[in-house]
């Protein structure tokens, strides 16, 4: 298969204190995105996970997957995922993110949105096996969906983006020291969205 590469627009820095954001909103063309999102819904062996919220069990509300090298766990919310080892596809996306990032990954974390119900509450990804200012790269595929940024000490600093299809943003930095994101639920119909959270595994 030809490259999947071709961005067809230049990168946007995000202007914020104490992160280091670059959003490529399209960073994979419409039809290629549309490929691409295709063969995530038909190929990735999708789980429904439980967590624990306030001492109660709930089904976590999106699908995940985790693919990486080595067979190295990724642990959050008090679930441990095991990796499947790299497809193809996954494979020529990480080796293409690489390239603009030029950071090595070890590991994907794939979430697929399957309505405005489904979402990802406010966090950071500083696990410890994350090690110091890691470098997360996240595709997205589908419908758009709001990225919410808010500050974690000051309450009035908060940013909304819009991730489209095929775009890719890169957080770097202490961003993830300073700051918690969401993608939040939303009563308007919309459709599926997938998103790939690319991260190195010390």
């Amino acid at each position: 298969m030809k490259s999947l590469f071709e961005s067809t627009s230049d990168p946007i820095l995000i202007n914020l204190p104490d992160a280091e954001i670059i959003y490529y909103p399209q960073f994979y063309n419409t039809e290629q995105a549309d490929i691409i999102f295709t063969e995530l819904v038909k190929d990735i062996p999708w789980q429904q996970d439980e967590i624990r919220v306030y001492g109660k069990i709930h089904p976590q509300p999106r699908l995940t997957a985790l693919f990486g090298n080595e067979g190295k766990p990724y642990s959050y919310s008090n679930i441990t995922m095991q990796p499947h080892p790299w497809n193809s596809l996954l494979q020529k996306l990480k080796t293409e993110i690489e390239k603009v990032s030029e950071t090595i990954f070890t590991t994907v974390l794939l979430n697929q949105y399957r309505g405005g119900k489904d979402s990802n509450g406010w966090h950071a990804d500083n696990e410890k096996e994350l090690g110091t200012n890691p470098v997360i790269a996240s595709l997205s595929f589908g419908a758009e969906r709001t990225f919410q940024l808010k500050h974690n000490l000051d309450k009035d600093l908060k940013k909304n983006i819009i991730l489209q299809h095929g775009s890719l943003l890169l957080m770097k930095g202490t961003t993830q020291h300073f700051w918690k994101h969401q993608i939040p639920k939303t009563a308007k119909p919309i459709s599926p969205r997938i998103n790939l959270t690319f991260r190195v595994i010390k």
